[in-house]
């Protein structure tokens, strides 16, 4: 299908799921529509629950995890670091698996699931932000890790390897997700070698290093146990939280859910959704295994114990001669930022685009974009932003935790237990109010209290418990202005105009076709509304372009409401 874009689009660049192979017909490849901006239709998504596992799993191949890891060990001692990472891995783990399990029922991206889900149809573009951040945050810091690996490998300085690990994505991303499948299905075999070799090899080698491990107390000696250190290593940690959008970038794509598939498509959706976080909790755990290592057995070892490069070239050297161990590090730690530094551009720069897109009903490329992204992850890098990881971290997974813990409440609270919420999510222009104070008002206060909080506002005691003020505000605070509101912000009109049922015989968005008498094309139902202007029918992506609403359902003469539920016209 070769796909158009609606008037004043172009360059939208439609692209599979990396590991996931874009269909072709004729001489054309489907590259002018990017699904990430609206729903992904039935007639793309022809990869089976495997496929799409896989694909969503080699998105999670950074080095990140090791360095976080480290960094809160060497803080806060190995004993509170283990429970941080196993409060990070059950709130990432239950908080991820409402908003995974919609994004693979139906189809849908983050942001389109966060419009329906107490946000409103404008309330979202603030969590589209959160999300580039996190983008960009994740790109500076995988580019800085590959930057001292080009240092210790080649000599770079690092200034000229922040700029290099920065140009070297910009054109994969432009060729888009195909070259990345290319590379993660070429590179993932000798990744998972290179990264489980020192982890085995010491075990094995040297088991006294296990003993070692449970004994740090960090580098100040004042690792007890405590629960405020435990608090500050989680909140580090779940700065992650945010991945769940990345990994739902792959699970919209997941296959219509049947009795023949349900326990394939189950396992699938857990395992590359929420599931993600048990993999990224044993890197953590390794990365700090191999700190304490160096830091006990290697002169100088605590200035670099922290850097995944040195962590790796350490134990690489005690396996083969010098020079094959450097080549060996410098090669894991640029094949595991290419891999995930591709996401993380691609992600960020549709996130921009798609909050860019709704707010001024005009799409300006986005390349334009994938730029904007690049030069703040470099401005991070070249500022040293490693050197303060914990600080950003700690303070990003307050705004990070008040976004998904608010949608994953709206799901599990207000959809099914007080059915406030409708329960089948809605992402259209015309259907939803501009803003829903349940969600978006639930975020605000949530992220605004924590941050406080994070900073001491809220006094030393409570300082450490930031990430805690954050879970429990964005998780009580959707049912209560739920229950206030009586529901009445979620839907400006129930009805969008079309007398064709939404899903078919086993609960999945249908796949009957219309045609948009905007831009020419046809499109599956779940994406349609009647035209306002016309006896037609109007896809979502023309909806959001309309610069003078001409083609926007008017609010149902029962559902208009004063207040901040303003028409999102």
């Amino acid at each position: 299908m070769t796909q158009e874009l609606s008037p004043g689009l172009t360059d939208a660049a439609t692209q599979a799921p990396p590991g996931l192979d874009a269909p072709v017909a004729g001489a054309t490849k489907e590259t002018l529509e990017d699904y990430t901006l609206r729903f992904a239709p039935r007639h793309y998504r022809k990869w089976s629950t495997g496929v799409v596992a896989v694909s969503a799993l080699g998105g999670i191949a950074y080095l990140a995890d090791f360095a976080i890891g480290a960094n809160i060990g060497i803080s806060y001692g190995t004993t509170n670091a283990l429970w941080g990472i196993a409060v990070f891995a059950v709130v990432i783990f239950l908080t991820g698996f409402p908003v995974a399990y919609y994004a693979a029922r139906y189809n849908l991206d983050l942001d389109l699931i966060t419009r329906g889900s107490g946000f409103g149809y404008y309330g979202s573009v603030v969590s589209n932000v959160i999300f580039a951040t996190f983008t960009f945050i994740f790109f500076a810091l995988e580019g800085s890790i590959m930057a001292q690996g080009l240092q210790l490998g080649l000599g770079v300085p690092l200034w000229a390897g922040y700029a290099v690990s920065t140009l070297i994505i910009f054109p994969l991303v432009v060729y888009g997700m195909k070259v990345l499948s290319k590379l993660q299905l070429w590179t993932t075999p000798l990744w998972l070698v290179l990264m489980v070799i020192p982890f085995v090899y010491l075990l094995v080698s040297h088991p006294e290093s296990v003993g070692s491990f449970f004994a740090y107390q960090g580098e100040s000696g004042q690792g007890a146990p405590s629960l405020g250190s435990v608090m500050l290593a989680a909140g580090v940690c779940l700065s992650l939280i945010a991945q769940i959008a990345e990994q739902i970038d792959y699970l919209r794509f997941m296959p219509p859910r049947t009795p023949e598939n349900a326990g394939r498509w189950w396992r699938a959706m857990i395992i590359a959704g929420p599931g993600w976080v048990v993999f990224g909790a044993i890197k953590q755990v390794i990365g700090l295994f191999l700190a304490v290592y160096i830091i006990a057995n290697v002169a100088g070892g605590a200035a670099v114990a922290n850097q995944p490069v040195h962590q790796f070239l350490e134990i690489y050297a005690d396996i083969v001669p010098a020079p094959v161990a450097l080549g060996l590090a410098v090669v894991l730690v640029v094949i595991s930022q290419v891999k995930i530094n591709v996401t993380n551009a691609y992600s960020g720069s549709l996130a921009w685009t798609n909050s860019f897109t709704r707010v001024t009903k005009r799409y300006p490329g986005r390349l334009v974009f994938l730029a904007v992204n690049l030069l703040i992850a470099l401005v991070l890098m070249e500022a040293n932003m490693f050197d303060f990881l914990n600080t950003i971290l700690g303070f990003y997974a307050n705004c990070g935790m008040a976004w998904i813990v608010t949608v994953a409440s709206d799901i599990t609270f207000n959809k099914y237990v007080l059915k406030l919420s409708p329960k089948q999510p809605e992402f259209r222009r015309g259907m939803l109010y501009a803003v829903n104070p349940v969600g978006f008002g639930s975020m605000l206060v949530a992220a605004g209290v924590s941050i406080v909080c994070f900073f001491g506002g809220l006094g030393a005691a409570l300082q450490p418990f930031s990430p805690l003020v954050a879970i429990v505000l964005a998780l009580v605070l959707p049912p209560v202005l739920a229950l206030a509101t009586r529901g009445r912000w979620y839907l400006r009109r129930t009805d969008d105009g079309i007398a064709l049922p939404m899903l078919d015989d086993f609960g999945n968005p249908s796949d009957v076709t219309l045609d948009c008498h905007v831009c020419g094309q046809s499109y599956e139902r779940p994406d349609m509304a009647a035209c306002a202007a016309h006896d037609a029918y109007v896809c979502s992506l023309c909806l959001s372009t309309d610069t003078h609403a001409e083609h926007v359902l008017p609010a149902a003469p029962t559902g208009v409401q004063a207040g901040v539920g303003t028409p999102a016209a």
